[in-house]
């Protein structure tokens, strides 16, 4: 029960001296959804009172079927933008209809995460790099933090992905800036990244909020052209199936696919790393991905759009004390009570102070300290990195992150192609082999090569194998008499793989050399006897440890050389 229920292994042995830290950081996090989920609405193409409808049922949803007891799930920058981009796609204008296309899209990515977690296929997560996403967010993150200069600063712009697009707008309708917004928007980036500074559980965007609104409301700015949210309908989500349209589903489902390993990727990502500090739960990827898709299957039946772990709100929620996901669920009733009594209160919300809440999120999505460690560490990934970043912004959202796949599993491709490999040579007679290239001390006899593989052996790579033999063989000249091959980092073979061994040994065989197979793993090992090489080769001819190969070598040499006279006399049957 425990496993598909993960709530009761917190709720049956729940302790009275968590209650107050759940208390605060629920009421703490609540408080921040309410501007937050408003703003994310905008940022997907909704009005903002959906916001607080994806601000309930998926909570409590999670709190149930979720591992991690700090995630705060709910509307995130990234997952807003990427359903406004997903069904700008489809060319949807009308309201109606855009809301249903954003019901089904929620529907449909939490179908995707329930199905992989349920037969267990979190481990596609691992086809998007960090670097791609990496680019890919800082690349979005530029275009929904442009995209909120409308707002921000009163323009009256049009809606694009293209950020050169957006830039050159901006500046041909910068005089037709209205001041008072301007001013408004300015000061509430200001006010919450002062907050956030000064102490990151107070809720700075509530309180950007509430001066804001009180601001507009006794100056009477709306009247000088400072726009506002204007009437937000009273009551909680009312229970509905979105309208399935075949043709909406098929142009949403291939997007659908990658915000769902998207959102996935961000929440977990957050999970573990706030449960590094908690001790006493673990979270189960798995489990992680049905709690996710129930949250959003469910929820878009309550009127909820695509929603996920944010980062923010998480770290927030962990530093205010919360213990237990009872926390989440103190959220959901504040965001509740709010649409019960409170909507008359957003009435006079400037949506410049949402426009500046999202300018905040995802700026900080922008992500220089990986650019400056992948310059140090590998140019490959970053490499990587600029691509899907510049993909991003002049091809478009999906087409980046498209790219970036792409470019993710090229990079596989490229690196098990050509894998690693290593000369060894003994240190010193220490019995220690190491790759010559990096120990220039280590040392062998002219007539022995121990080589190293370090990857599976597929049909992919096998040429590759045998090219580096025959460079590696002919660097020893005619004196060669031995090859040693090193299989610890071998840790798979498949059939082409056994028949470019096989090709190596009758290589081998036709010029008397002799070949020790070291340290081959149970499954290899397993595929070479059903295959009959073993058979072919020797038993004799595997072992354990190098050093154990060489010796048995010079043993035969010594005993006037029947190991030579085996290789040149042996049957291929």
């Amino acid at each position: 029960m425990h496993r598909f229920f993960p709530f009761l292994s917190w709720a049956r042995s729940y302790d009275r001296s968590w209650l107050n830290g759940d208390i605060v950081a629920g009421l703490t996090v609540g408080m921040m959804l309410i501007p937050q989920g408003m703003a994310y609405a905008m940022l997907a193409g909704l009005p903002a009172i959906f916001g607080l409808y994806a601000s309930i049922i998926p909570l409590l949803v999670y709190a149930v079927f979720g591992t991690s007891r700090q995630l705060a799930v709910g509307p995130v920058a990234m997952v807003s933008l990427l359903v406004a981009s997903t069904i700008a796609g489809l060319g949807i204008t009308e309201p109606a209809e855009y809301i249903n296309a954003a019901l089904v899209l929620a529907l449909i990515i939490g179908a995707i995460q329930l199905a992989l977690g349920l037969i267990r296929l979190g481990f596609l997560v691992n086809f998007l790099s960090h670097p791609v996403i990496s680019g890919f967010t800082s690349a979005a993150a530029l275009i929904i933090g442009l995209n909120q200069l409308k707002h921000l600063l009163g323009l009256s712009l049009p809606k694009t992905n293209y950020i050169h697009q957006i830039v050159l707008e901006a500046i041909r309708n910068f005089g037709n800036t209205n001041l008072y917004t301007a001013l408004i928007g300015i000061a509430s980036i200001a006010l919450i990244i002062g907050i956030r500074k000064w102490n990151r559980s107070v809720p700075g965007a509530l309180v950007a909020v509430v001066l804001s609104t009180l601001a507009v409301r006794f100056m009477h700015l709306d009247h000088s052209g400072v726009k506002i949210v204007g009437n937000i309908p009273e009551g909680l989500p009312s229970f509905g199936v979105p309208k399935l349209n075949i043709d909406i589903v098929r142009g949403l489902a291939p997007m659908a696919f990658t915000i769902a390993l998207i959102a996935y990727m961000e929440s977990i990502a957050v999970a573990k790393a706030i449960q590094k500090r908690h001790r006493n739960y673990r979270v189960e990827p798995d489990q992680e991905l049905i709690g996710l898709g129930l949250a959003n299957v469910i929820g878009s039946f309550f009127q909820a759009f695509p929603t996920t772990g944010g980062f923010s709100r998480t770290a927030v929620n962990d530093q205010a004390g919360a213990k237990t996901g009872l926390a989440a669920v103190i959220s959901a009733v504040i965001i509740a009570l709010s649409l019960l009594f409170l909507t008359p209160l957003f009435y006079y919300l400037p949506q410049a102070v949402l426009a500046s809440i999202i300018m905040v999120a995802v700026f900080g999505l922008i992500d220089v300290k990986e650019v400056k460690h992948l310059w140090k560490t590998d140019r490959q990934d970053l490499l990587m990195l600029a691509v899907t970043f510049l993909a991003t912004l002049t091809l478009g959202i999906e087409q980046g992150i498209l790219t970036g796949v792409v470019l993710s599993l090229v990079l596989i491709i490229v690196r098990t192609t050509r894998p690693h490999y290593a000369v060894l040579g003994e240190i010193d007679n220490t019995g220690i082999y190491k790759n010559t290239r990096r120990f220039p001390e280590a040392r062998t006899s002219d007539d022995i090569l121990i080589i190293r593989f370090d990857a599976r052996l597929y049909f992919a790579n096998v040429q590759y194998f045998l090219d580096k033999m025959d460079e590696e063989m002919a660097t020893k000249g005619e004196s060669l008499k031995l090859v040693v091959l090193d299989c610890e980092s071998i840790n798979d073979i498949d059939s082409s793989g056994m028949h470019a061994l096989e090709e190596f040994r009758q290589q081998l065989l036709n010029r008397g050399i002799a070949i020790y197979l070291v340290g081959v793993k149970g499954p290899v090992r397993d595929r070479m006897k059903r295959s009959d090489f073993m058979r072919h080769l020797g038993e004799a001819h595997f072992f354990l440890r190098v050093h154990e190969a060489l010796r048995a070598f010079r043993q035969d040499s010594e005993s006037r050389n029947p190991l030579r006279f085996n290789v040149a006399t042996q049957s291929d049957e």
